[in-house]
């Protein structure tokens, strides 16, 4: 131990990944905790189009942040073999260059995303009623890109050098500072999102600073002397042909999220709501991943530039069977207590049936919108009910409000689908999981009945979805209907 940084080009593989990730995991959760604490406290103290326009953000500033993570995560991998190679050096002079980097890059990013806030969410068809709320927290946060990049500069570095325990307690200050300062500016000052995005902003910017004090202060090699602040080609073409892929791969994972993002939107802020508050959820899931992901990259980097490559393989392997067991652990969790964690951050019941399982939610919210317009059907009130929310509580709701047609065993979804002569009708499209060849013949019945009636077809012809026409093609559920 030296600066309190750490070797990992000997002992233990697990026992070095795990005693290294464990505060890098604390910190990458407590930087989550920024957003979380925003949504938590804009959704119960303003609601959810506040929560909403928040939301609409999400990909798009995940986006922007990704191509400058990308950048960092480089330098860290350059860094860690120069200093598993025992070249103290080499390693200053990657701190000097990441540093130029990370100041350009994210300035030049941070513009260009304020300047498209606008049209980015417009392409995304953000509701109309959330998007000035959702321009304003997104230009607050593009202002902030350079103070993230500067704190995950800092503890990149750190990191490479073995050090996940420096910039975990620089980011337990900031939680709490961002804390303070969102219930100051949202809750006293009534600032709205703005206040919630402002507190942000300036946690970040202290979490950075101090961090960077900090390493100055402490660690020899944040010790630089002039001479040593040369701006060095060669490691900076090699941080670039690290980072430019990472941040590529980054960005991809983001632009899939701004396609999910936009297709949400569509549905309005009470979805969007719904989404941001699972999003929140999916994301702290998420950083055991990337943290062992990052305790892998440090550990690689400084064996590869130790050349203990054997070590490196170990390291791959170990780091995989533990994802795999976090996997098994966490899947029935959430299944289990969806409802509950999704209830943390928005009260409106409509937001929260969004967030969990369609059986759940209309048994535990008897006056939801949808229980209360199949029950209006059910009483002669209303001829039909059309819902845009979620497809599996307006199943649920109508099954247990409305019952079943004579036999009937389960209800089915039907969807009409355009051909250039007459439309046809697929049925069953998603209501039943497992069924059997009586619900197949049922649902025959009901898909000609429709098609009949509804969409004029006069002599409907009936087929099943098979792998081949031929006579013994097909599993038994097939052949039996």
């Amino acid at each position: 131990m030296k600066d309190n940084v750490l070797k990992m080009t000997e002992g233990n593989p697990v026992r070095l990944l795990v005693v290294f990730a464990i505060p890098m995991m604390i910190g990458n959760i407590f930087q989550q905790l920024y957003n979380v604490v925003d949504s938590v406290i804009v959704g119960q103290l303003i609601g959810k189009d506040a929560l909403a326009a928040i939301g609409a953000t999400g990909s798009i500033t995940f986006f922007f942040f990704a191509l400058c993570n990308g950048i960092g995560a480089g330098g860290g991998v350059i860094t860690s073999q120069y200093f598993g190679k025992d070249d103290t050096t080499l390693v200053k002079k990657c701190l000097v260059n990441v540093a130029y980097i990370m100041v350009i890059f994210p300035v030049v990013v941070g513009t260009l995303a304020f300047i498209l806030t606008r049209p980015l969410l417009l392409l995304l068809q953000t509701p109309e009623d959330v998007l000035d709320e959702a321009v304003l927290y997104m230009k607050v946060m593009c202002v902030g890109l350079a103070f993230v990049s500067l704190y995950n500069y800092v503890a990149s570095m750190l990191r490479a050098l073995g050090d996940s325990k420096t910039p975990l307690y620089f980011l337990i200050f900031s939680c709490i500072l961002n804390t303070i300062l969102d219930f100051v500016f949202v809750f006293f000052f009534h600032w709205g999102v703005f206040g919630a995005a402002f507190a942000t902003l300036i946690s970040q910017f202290a979490s950075g600073a101090v961090c960077l004090w900090y390493a100055f202060r402490y660690n020899s090699y944040f010790k630089l002397h002039k001479s040593e602040l040369v701006f060095d080609r060669r490691i900076a073409w090699s941080v670039i042909r690290i980072g430019v892929p990472l941040s590529l791969q980054f960005s991809l994972i983001a632009i899939s999220c701004m396609a999910l993002q936009g297709v949400v939107n569509t549905f309005g802020p009470v979805a969007v709501a719904a989404f941001t508050a699972t999003s929140r959820i999916e994301q702290i899931i998420h950083q055991p991943y990337q943290t062992l992901s990052a305790a892998e990259s440090t550990f690689c980097g400084q064996n590869f530039g130790a050349k203990e490559y054997v070590r490196v393989r170990k390291g791959y392997h170990r780091t995989l069977l533990m994802m795999t067991i976090f996997t098994v652990i966490m899947v029935p969790l959430i299944q289990i207590f969806g409802a509950q964690i999704t209830g943390i951050f928005v009260e409106e019941p409509e937001v929260i049936e969004m967030g969990e399982a369609p059986g759940q939610a209309i048994r535990k919210k008897r006056n939801s919108s949808i229980v209360l317009a199949v029950n209006s059907v059910a009483t002669g009130s209303s001829d039909a009910v059309v819902a845009a929310g979620s497809t599996g509580a307006a199943m649920a709701s109508s099954l247990f409000g409305l019952g079943r047609l004579p036999g009937v065993e389960r209800p089915a979804i039907c969807v009409t689908l355009p051909t250039m002569k007459e439309p046809i009708v697929l049925i069953d499209a998603g209501a039943n999981s497992q069924s059997t060849p009586d619900m197949l013949f049922q649902f025959t019945l009901m898909g000609q009945t429709f098609s009949k009636n509804v969409l004029g077809v006069e002599k409907p012809r009936v087929g099943i979805l098979n792998i081949g026409e031929e006579a013994g093609k097909g599993n038994d559920l097939v052949k039996g209907a």
